[in-house]
């Protein structure tokens, strides 16, 4: 068998007697989390409104736009909600490599399942971890990185994942989840120019792309469309085309089936990209134990590593970020943001904070050197000093900041953020609806229609 055959064969097989417990557990946390974080972007988003008036012209149907009550068709879902589940930048990660692998996943499973209708919570379940997992697998397996290529890896490797995820719900055999792997290998791009443009927020909504690409080659796949052997591998296939053909097989294989990645994701305690969260966590640590205020700031020197580089870089655009997105991926903004405010939330992303003058002095105090070897884990550790206008200064470190699978938020933290992202939503959630849902969520294998709960 073929390293695609191998891959189609586990991802048509799967079933929810033989899943791992941790996976369980983890796919039930990835959707807990996942239709918080598009609750809360209904309400905080205004860059994924031209992707639900898409959605809506092309008429009603049985799908809904989580928060907005809006229900179409299932490909335009797949599009609005998947501009949604990036849109805060809230959702998990992947520490281990370039992945936000459930970002597209989830919106494609939860157009899946209001559309078919009578969905059960375990085959959903099932097909989140299969899905997840293998978006995890192909982000390990690259050795060559694909931004070398100028490509931008989240949403490409995340759109495998969900079109893995889909087929696994719709029952499709090996044969038919190689055709959708090639289908969606057909569709599926985004190019790292999103990192560079000042005039784009497409970063913002890049995942409605993969979401509908998914979704779309699910379902020709079912209706006989054929692809191609070897999706993954081919001489022309995913790996060749973003990766130089340099992938390792064995992170693809390894413990297939028994071991699934979406156990050891990264729940965000803050609502901006993963590698600033080391220097928010020792601004806020340092702020509260020094008792720092804004005023007695000299100087903020952070130690970054070649993954963060992209949150140092433009310095003048990330001192001073002209929107929310460019904001949530600057270290200097959010570490000011940090030390100014005590806090770093869903509403401290407005134009208000864009232009608040104690913030931006602040951040235009922030100087990054980078570590060739860093003492933690690349893109999500780092260090800091303060220099204090006395002449005092104060280190923190941080190997791996918290949310990690070692350091994970508590069942009470993550109930919290849920409840407090549907109060957010454009038609907000009141705090016992917003229970009830986390707690159906939670109990999700004893559901017999997945798609009705979010009716």
């Amino acid at each position: 068998m073929t390293l695609s055959d191998t891959l189609a064969e586990h991802i048509a097989s799967a079933r929810w007697d033989t899943l791992p417990e941790p996976a369980r557990d983890g796919a039930r946390r990835v959707l807990f989390d996942a239709t918080g974080v598009i609750f809360a972007a209904s309400g905080l988003a205004p860059e994924a409104a031209p992707f639900i008036a898409l959605a809506k012209s092309n008429g009603p149907g049985p799908c809904v736009i989580l928060g907005t009550g809006e229900k179409v068709q299932p490909l335009g879902a797949a599009l609005a909600n998947g501009a949604l589940a990036h849109a805060v930048d809230y959702e998990d990660a992947f520490d281990r490599a370039p992945a936000h692998p459930n970002a597209s996943l989830v919106p494609v499973l939860l157009a899946l399942s209001q559309s078919l209708g009578g969905v059960e919570g375990r085959r959903f379940l099932t097909a989140l971890a299969v899905g997840g997992d293998l978006a995890c697998r192909i982000a390990l397996s690259l050795r060559q990185p694909m931004e070398q290529g100028g490509w931008y890896p989240p949403p490409i490797v995340a759109a495998f994942g969900a079109v893995a995820g889909a087929a696994s719900l719709l029952g499709l055999s090996a044969e038919q989840v190689k055709d959708a792997l090639s289908l969606v290998l057909c569709q599926v791009t985004m190019p790292g120019e999103i990192k560079y443009s000042r005039r784009t927020v497409l970063r913002a909504v890049r995942e409605a792309f993969p979401a509908q690409a998914a979704l779309t080659a699910a379902l020709l796949a079912r209706e006989g469309v054929a692809g191609f052997e070897e999706p993954l591998e081919g001489k022309a296939g995913f790996f060749a085309l973003y990766a130089g053909g340099q992938f390792a097989e064995a992170d693809l294989l390894e413990r297939l089936g028994q071991h699934f990645w979406g156990a050891e994701l990264t729940f965000k305690p803050w609502p901006s990209c993963r590698g600033t969260h080391p220097f928010i966590e020792m601004a806020l640590d340092m702020k509260g134990r020094h008792d720092l205020r804004p005023c007695d700031i000299a100087a903020i020197d952070v130690s970054i590593d070649d993954v963060q580089a992209m949150l140092v870089e433009p310095s003048p655009r990330k001192q001073a970020p002209q929107v929310a997105i460019d904001a949530k991926f600057s270290i200097p903004f959010t570490t000011a943001l940090a030390l100014a405010r005590g806090r770093v939330r869903l509403d401290d992303f407005g134009v208000d904070s864009l232009v608040d003058p104690e913030v931006l002095a602040l951040s235009a105090k922030v100087r990054a050197r980078r570590e060739l070897a860093p003492a933690w884990q690349r893109g999500v550790g780092g260090a800091m000093t303060i220099t204090l206008n006395d002449g005092r200064a104060i280190d923190a470190f941080v190997p791996d900041a918290l949310g990690c699978p070692a350091r994970p938020l508590s069942d009470g933290a993550q109930r919290r953020k849920f409840v407090d992202c549907l109060a957010r939503a454009a038609r907000p959630v009141a705090q016992v609806d917003a229970e009830a849902l986390a707690q159906a969520i939670l109990t999700l294998d004893n559901c017999e229609d997945v798609g009705a709960l979010f009716d």
